[in-house]
């Protein structure tokens, strides 16, 4: 199988322009601490009514205390990850995510 000649240099195509970096993410994705607050604060007032529900009328404690929980649980988690994220990037960690402060 024959190979094609190489084009002289002046046939060659230029390489792609270099592309120009993405720009910065805004605040409320790089710090969605007010969501995050919020949410939980949401569960949390949802669970402390279920509680009051429960010791004043004798409403059982279903599925929705129980979910309250978990979403408060859920936050409180997201959270934290998010904390331990911004101070490996602060840090300088290798492995952290870039663009966080």
């Amino acid at each position: 199988m024959p190979h094609s000649p190489r084009r002289p240099a002046a046939q060659r195509t230029p390489p792609p322009p270099a592309r120009p970096p993405p720009p910065a993410l805004p605040r409320t994705l790089v710090a969605p601490e007010l969501p995050i607050v919020v949410g939980c604060a949401g569960w949390l007032i949802l669970a402390a009514i279920l509680v009051i529900a429960r010791l004043v009328g004798g409403r059982p404690l279903d599925v929705w205390f129980w979910t309250s929980l978990c979403g408060l649980g859920l936050g409180g988690l997201g959270y934290a990850v998010m904390r331990w994220q911004r101070s490996a990037a602060r840090r300088g960690s290798r492995s952290a995510q870039t663009g966080l402060a």
